[in-house]
């Protein structure tokens, strides 16, 4: 079937089989941390701190990740990342497990993580094209999305009755365990471990130089990126804003917080779905536009509502927009970057949508502090919709292009 035929390549069905499974493990993590911090500190300012303090890491090193995607083998990398995710999620389950856990130690197991999702996220990206090629390259980075969101249905409904049934320490150590089938699968994939930046030896601050160059001078790079921007910083702050909705507006426990991302989930996964089966026509750039629009309006709703089956039904929404958007997102910068460049042009990508999450993290969790859940969420949409306007203007004279299907690279 059209709809899934990047999983005709043995290579992307192993590696996309483990990130199923470990994102269950991830999904059941990002829940049980939302919910120890509350409930440490019953502050969403330090509930937006820790967000912070875990991407800020993506700020500070994406560009230099970049660089080293590309000029050493990215199964090797992901292996790397992959065992020091695991570890950190071991530490923080043990400590919960044992009663010793503190604010500060989250802090750090925030920040560490974050270092090492700041060359693992890059890396992750840019690796797909390896394993399906550049004819199969969107509907792999849908199905990629799919899994994701597939897992966050899963992950949280199940992490918020494992929270009241076993507690939340077994959270933690069930997203440990889950990271050996990511790991199990990259060793079992049959690729090439060369680098694709086989160019003379420079520093690398000119290598990164050379990435930053040709975005600017690619507009439909650089108008698509700056888009993405305004929507990371002020529109996609649900991981502070959604857990201070659920207990302080809408009156839930851990298992009614958890239904609010599973539902969150199943919109993406009927976006997903939806992208998987238009894959084969590429990013089109009134996809990109509707999902941003789509993700600000509803998100604004979120903000008037105090009805939990209707904040159901908005989340769900807000996932189809937010999925549609990404998606089309991640694939234009991919197809307009040459294979020498990609793993550079994707670190901004991961600069732009996680990197600038702690901005986003603390402006919503002070907004959230003075306010309550429902400003942050109104106040991210308006700013959000506004930028929209203003990029929508600027780079009308750019569309983006179609998928160019002359050109596959596949290799498995």
């Amino acid at each position: 079937m059209r709809a899934f035929a990047a999983l005709k390549h043995r290579n992307f069905r192993i590696f996309w089989t483990g990130q199923l499974i470990s994102l269950i493990g991830t999904w059941m993590q990002n829940l049980a941390q939302g919910w120890l911090v509350l409930t440490l500190t019953n502050s969403p300012f330090l509930l937006g701190l820790v967000s912070a303090v875990q991407f800020t890491p993506m700020l500070l090193f994406s560009l230099f990740a970049g660089v080293v995607a590309d000029r050493l083998p990215k199964r090797k990398i992901l292996i790397l990342t992959q065992s020091g995710s695991a570890l950190t999620a071991l530490i923080l389950g043990l400590l919960v497990l044992t009663g010793k856990v503190q604010y500060w130690h989250i802090l750090v197991m925030a920040g560490t993580l974050g270092t090492i999702n700041s060359l693992d996220s890059p890396t992750r990206q840019s690796f797909i094209v390896e394993l399906v090629g550049k004819r199969d390259l969107m509907n792999a980075i849908v199905l990629n999305s799919t899994a994701f969101n597939g897992a966050r249905i899963i992950g949280p409904a199940i992490g918020g009755l494992t929270i009241n049934i076993l507690g939340i320490a077994a959270c933690f150590l069930v997203n440990a365990a889950s990271y050996l089938a990511v790991i199990c699968g990259l060793l079992a994939l049959r690729v090439k471990d060369a680098a694709k930046d086989s160019s003379p030896q420079e520093m690398v601050l000119t290598k990164i130089k050379e990435g930053l160059q040709y975005i600017r001078q690619t507009p439909v790079i650089l108008h698509t990126l700056a888009l993405m921007i305004v929507m990371s910083i002020f529109a996609m702050n649900f991981n502070v804003l959604i857990p201070v909705l659920a207990r302080d507006t809408l009156g839930l426990q851990a298992d009614g917080y958890g239904f609010l991302l599973s539902a969150m989930g199943i919109g993406s996964l009927v976006g997903a779905l939806f992208m998987a089966i238009v894959s084969h026509l590429g990013p089109q750039q009134y996809i990109i536009i509707g999902g941003a629009t789509g993700l600000a309006l509803f998100q604004l709703l979120l903000a008037f509502n105090h009805s939990y089956t209707m904040a159901l039904l908005l989340l769900g929404l807000t996932g189809i927009a937010m999925l549609s958007f990404i998606t089309s997102v991640n694939t234009t910068l991919q197809l307009n970057a040459p294979d020498h460049l990609r793993g550079r042009v994707m670190s901004v990508y991961t600069l732009v949508f996680l990197g600038l999450a702690p901005l986003g993290s603390l402006f919503s969790g002070s907004v959230a502090h003075v306010g309550g859940a429902p400003a942050g969420l109104a106040v991210g949409a308006i700013i959000g919709m506004i930028s929209i306007c203003a990029v929508l203007i600027w780079g009308k004279h750019n569309p983006i292009p179609a998928l160019d299907n002359n050109h596959d690279e596949s290799i498995s």
